[in-house]
């Protein structure tokens, strides 16, 4: 499970298994791993001859007085620059392997995140999600550099190294053996505390990340209504919670070295005891004693190495938890097994009993909605009656739980929704919501989203009708979220991006809310397409009455449809009502 934060900055603790879940990142550079194990193996034990031989040349040199051979000499040359070079190899293939795991673990996240969407990322904060997207995935670099490679090669090298102390001095394991377990199971014997530190850092720098993003993003309203110094205060708290957690990390981590470092002490004085009684009773010759004692101490190096990296690798559970979250993510809206085409011309559109909730009351239930080809359709209600999440339905970010939406073709076979590709759906199907996002970049580019193959004249005439190339010329930088334009233009915008798709199905959620009537009237002349559908989600009388027909949603139903002639002049209309409860309904 993933780590759930609170407003305190603490966290769950993250399941076991959560970093072994991000093993299989590793399956598609089966080669690059082999080559960083191999040069870790290399590494770990050309460090452990070297030291093995240079003790075997001293010792002999002290106790026998004899000088090194030259073949002595030029294997510890060989030695000094196999290691040399194979720590240098190591970590470059260590961390190229690291970074290409993690570059594409970044687009699994984004599209976990985007599989998900709209239900699981409604309600997160941006900064929360990018601390997913980004600090959590950079905090496992630390895992696939330094931990699998690594303790793969201890083993070995350990393995390696004890098998030849068995047959040189077994006493000399009695002092190896004990340390190196003892040392193999410090990361685990505080285990779980690890992880709650770890997912407690974690869960408050997200807070932070989270709180960051959003002091940035309302920084004009901060200072319009003085709340920068409060707002400044908070981060300060939260920076401070994020400097607790890590301390707490930092400290324990520091209490963990030093027991290592404790044991390996332990066991040079083990190694030492039992090397001197081997020597005394004959067992061990005294030139090779400085060889054997180095030999059981530089392969518990590694093993203490793999400790240390376990340490800090329990403490990204919570991050690999959060990461693998994201990657398992479900799609809200699975794609068909196999995908029914869709067929040319014109497209009707079908709610057909259809039940959805957001997990407590119906929000529709049984709704029964069908709008012709080519016909523009108001859909009215009050706040809450459901009118966005049947635009939400009909793009697809979500299925009914009952019920289907179907779109039907010239050859009047209706397609449920369920049964096309994504493709297939967003070329036929464009919904356009109040508050529309635009992306850093040219007015150019926000228009082309959805449609980058447009030619230039297709661009230029969809900006005119509009009134896009008023705003501005094409090639302006637009702000980010298009904080440098009014609501009525980033509107402009929007609707710009989805006709310049062609769409045979258009969904208006109160696009034009933000237009003043005229604009209003001007956008509605635009929209009259010959052959095209378009569903119209709106508050304003104006806008209302220029529609074919006009559907009345109330308690998930819709209970009225016909022209506002038709409408209106009935004394108990459903309109009526509509109109009457107020601005957040449909008054102009």
């Amino acid at each position: 499970m993933s780590s759930t934060t609170t407003d305190r900055g603490s966290a769950a603790i993250p399941a076991r298994g959560s970093l072994r879940a991000l093993l299989p990142a590793l399956a598609g550079h089966r080669g690059m791993m082999a080559r960083t194990c191999g040069a870790a193996l290399v590494e770990q034990g050309s460090l452990v001859a070297l030291l093995t031989l240079a003790a075997h040349t001293v010792g002999t040199a002290v106790i026998e007085d004899r000088a090194p051979a030259a073949g002595t000499i030029t294997a510890l040359v060989v030695l000094v620059l196999l290691r040399t070079l194979m720590t240098w190899r190591e970590m470059d293939l260590s961390h190229d392997l690291a970074y290409r795991v993690l570059s594409e673990l970044r687009v699994r996240v984004f599209d976990g995140l985007a599989r998900s969407a709209p239900a699981r990322v409604a309600g997160r904060r941006s900064g929360d999600l990018a601390a997913t997207a980004m600090a959590d995935v950079e905090a496992l670099e630390f895992f696939y550099a330094h931990t699998t490679a690594q303790l793969l090669a201890s083993g070995v090298v350990f393995t390696g190294g004890t098998a030849v102390l068995a047959t040189v001095e077994p006493w000399l394991l009695a002092a190896v053996l004990p340390v190196a377990a003892l040392l193999a199971a410090a990361p685990f014997a505080d285990a779980r505390g690890r992880a709650a530190r770890g997912a407690r850092t974690r869960a408050a720098t997200a807070k932070l990340s989270a709180d960051s993003v959003e002091a940035v993003d309302g920084l004009r309203e901060l200072l319009a209504f003085g709340g920068l110094a409060e707002r400044r205060r908070l981060l300060a708290d939260q920076g401070r919670r994020v400097g607790e957690a890590q301390r707490a990390e930092a400290t324990w981590e520091a209490m963990a070295a030093a027991v290592r470092d404790l044991l390996i002490v332990l066991a040079v004085l083990g190694v030492v005891a039992a090397a001197a009684q081997s020597v005394t009773s004959g067992r061990l010759h005294g030139a090779w004693a400085p060889a054997a004692m180095t030999l059981a101490l530089s392969v518990l190096g590694p093993v203490a190495e793999s400790a240390r990296v376990l340490s800090q690798a329990v403490g990204l559970r919570a991050a690999a938890a959060r990461v693998d979250t994201a990657l398992k993510a479900p799609a809200l809206a699975p794609p068909p097994a196999s995908p029914r085409p869709l067929g040319p011309g014109p497209l009707g559109v079908r709610l057909h009993r259809v039940r959805f909730d957001y997990g407590g009351q119906p929000v529709l239930d049984g709704a029964e909605l069908t709008v012709p080809a080519g016909q523009t359709l108001a859909l009215v209600g009050v706040s809450g009656a459901g009118k966005s999440t049947c635009a939400h339905l009909l793009a697809r970010f979500w299925d009914p739980s009952e019920g289907s939406v179907q779109l039907i073709p010239g050859d009047g076979e209706p397609v449920d929704l369920r049964d096309l590709s994504d493709a297939e759906l967003r070329r036929a199907v464009a919904v356009v919501g109040q508050d529309t996002p635009l992306f850093h970049g040219t007015l150019a580019d926000n228009v082309r989203l959805a449609a980058p193959e447009a030619d230039d004249d297709l661009l230029a005439e969809t900006a005119r009708l509009c009134g896009v190339d008023r705003i501005a010329p094409m090639d302006t930088l637009v702000g980010e979220r298009g904080s440098t334009l009014s609501g009525g233009q980033r509107a402009r915008i929007a609707l710009a991006r989805a006709l310049l798709a062609q769409p045979r199905l258009l969904v208006l959620d109160e696009t034009t809310a933000h237009l003043d009537n005229a604009g209003d009237a001007q956008l509605a002349t635009v929209l009259r397409t010959e052959g095209r559908t378009t569903i119209v989600i709106a508050h304003r009388p104006a806008t209302i009455r220029r529609a074919d027909r006009i559907a009345v949603l109330e308690a998930g139903r819709i209970t009225e449809e016909g022209t506002w002639d038709e409408l209106t002049a009935r004394p108990d209309s459903a309109l009526g009502r509509v109109l009457a409860l107020g601005s957040s309904a449909a008054v102009d």
